[in-house]
């Protein structure tokens, strides 16, 4: 019969536990500790505390630094697990020399330290640039929409809550009434029973909702219109990505090419780019040096294509590579794109589904441009040409409500076939001579666009891709930032702050000497 050692729960063991040594050189946590406690300056945390003379010893913000950091490094973002690790983990233990901080203590850490996290980032990169980390050669600007703490049902106008409201309180008044119907006053009891909960729920709801519209207002959009507003953060915004709607915030950042350091970064409630660019390299500016962008490139995708941000660069006199909308249809390397759309087309059709509208393709042009013919054989009349908001020259054909009314075609031809009264195309080409400028007008954007389409300007702007969308792989899936924890954009820009400088703190530790020394 085989022999085993014995074994025992039922006994204890007295393990000598020296912290230093558990924090072991050539570790992240190594070169956390010893960032934190001999090259960052942390005197602005000392301006949060008035207890020098009166009242009880607070935690040193040396300590909750490097468990926070060392926490979100591992993708724990839970005040309480934290709190817990500080517990349990020997590593958490030996950051924090076992003082174990309560999780609200760590919470009110993360969510009140917006202005001493700036201090903190910029000290970072202060060390990323005396360690030659950052190159300067091209900085690259993009933003990742992120979900955060607030509920995308919330959203909407004023009058959009407003008719939820009237919307609720009918629910209410139904269910009431369905009460009233039911004569048998035993099914009426367990109905009731069943419904209350349910009744005082719509309630809270209404009463929330009331309370919010007496309170605010709408917010005004750059277009001067109300935008969606949002009961739970009314800071978040409803934002648009490629896999579906989220209500949360932007973190932007500007990326130097070297080694993909962090040289500015910013939370904010807006899912359009447009506007954030100025914002960017003012932030940039106040983390390096004003004159950083006299040397270095900028590079930049599409949605910070607009005649504002143009207008800026080209007055700052910096030297950006911004693409807009229809930067790879001009690309010569892209000429033959069109074939694969042919043959998605086909597929469709084979398996009898719908391929879309008619296209311009699809329309007859009299050589002189005075009528066109649609796919039915009906004319379209010439309605005017001349430039549009993006400065090409078009003409413009326009059809009469007695062509499209009756028309069998309709739904191929017509966006909207049940609303819309008749079809209109335009047909963009060369400036003509006889039309006075042979060439657009040399806006900044103009400017922006042919100097793009130069190779060696494409050859700049691939490097964009590289550089900017690892950073926001490493956030999101190695640092597991999936959304953001907190509400309002003070504690949001903080945490993003903090994944931003704990980004950094990993280049350190890669690239610079302090893992090491």
């Amino acid at each position: 019969m085989a022999k085993y050692k014995d074994y025992s729960y039922d006994q204890g063991v007295f393990l000598p536990v020296f912290f230093d040594k558990q924090i072991l050189p050539g570790t992240f946590e190594y070169s956390i500790n010893h960032l934190i406690d001999n090259e960052i300056d942390l005197s602005v945390f000392d301006k949060r505390y008035n207890n020098d003379k009166t009242g009880a010893p607070a935690y040193d913000p040396r300590i909750l630094l490097k468990i926070v950091l060392f926490a979100y490094s591992r993708g724990i973002t839970s005040s309480r697990k934290i709190a817990q690790c500080c517990e349990e983990n020997i590593i958490f233990m030996a950051l924090s020399a076992h003082t174990r901080p309560h999780f609200t203590t760590i919470a009110d850490f993360i969510s009140t330290q917006d202005e001493q996290t700036t201090a903190l980032f910029q000290e970072v990169i202060l060390i990323c640039d005396e360690m030659g980390l950052i190159g300067r050669e091209m900085f690259a600007v993009d933003g990742c929409k992120l979900p955060s703490n607030a509920s995308k049902e919330w959203s909407g106008t004023k009058e959009d809550f407003q008719r939820k409201a009237i919307k609720l309180e009918k629910a209410i008044e139904r269910i009431i009434e369905k009460h009233r119907q039911i004569d048998d006053i035993e099914e009426k009891n367990n109905i009731i029973e069943t419904d209350t909960q349910y009744i005082a729920t719509l309630e809270k709801q209404v009463k929330k909702i009331r309370e919010w519209t007496n309170k605010n207002d709408d917010r005004i959009g750059s277009m001067g219109k109300p935008v969606k507003s949002n009961i739970t953060d009314n800071e978040s915004a409803k934002m648009k990505t490629s896999k579906s709607m989220v209500q949360g915030y932007n973190g932007v950042a500007m990326v130097d090419d070297k080694h993909q350091v962090i040289v500015g970064a910013e939370a904010f409630g807006k899912g359009p780019e447009q506007d954030l660019l100025k914002p960017m390299i003012d932030t940039t500016k106040e983390n390096l040096e004003d004159d950083v962008f006299d040397d270095t490139k900028l590079t930049a995708d599409s949605g910070f294509h607009t005649k504002n941000n143009m207008d800026m660069l080209a007055e700052e006199g910096i030297d950006a590579y911004v693409a807009d909308g229809r930067f790879r249809k001009r690309d010569p390397r892209f000429d033959n794109c069109g074939r694969y759309k042919e043959e998605y087309k086909k597929e469709l059709l084979r398996k009898g589904k719908r391929t879309g509208l008619f296209s311009k393709k699809d329309f007859y042009f009299d050589p002189e441009f005075k009528f066109c013919r649609c796919p039915a054989g009906k004319r379209l009349y010439r309605s005017g040409n001349g430039l549009d908001t993006k400065g090409n020259y078009v003409t413009r054909f326009k059809a009469p409500k007695s062509a499209c009314g009756p028309c069998k075609l309709r739904v191929k031809c017509l966006r909207h076939p049940d609303t819309s009264p008749k079809r209109s195309v335009a047909y963009f080409h060369v400036w003509p001579s006889g039309y006075g400028r042979k060439q657009p007008p040399e806006t900044a954007m103009e400017k922006m666009k042919q100097k793009i389409d130069s190779p060696s300007s494409r050859q700049i702007y691939s490097k964009r891709l590289g550089t900017v969308e690892p950073v926001f792989g490493n956030i999101r899936h190695t640092l597991r930032l999936d959304r953001f924890s907190l509400r309002g954009k003070l504690k949001v820009n903080s945490q993003w702050l903090l994944f931003c400088t704990l980004h950094n703190l990993r280049k350190i530790h890669r690239f610079g000497s302090v893992a090491v020394t």
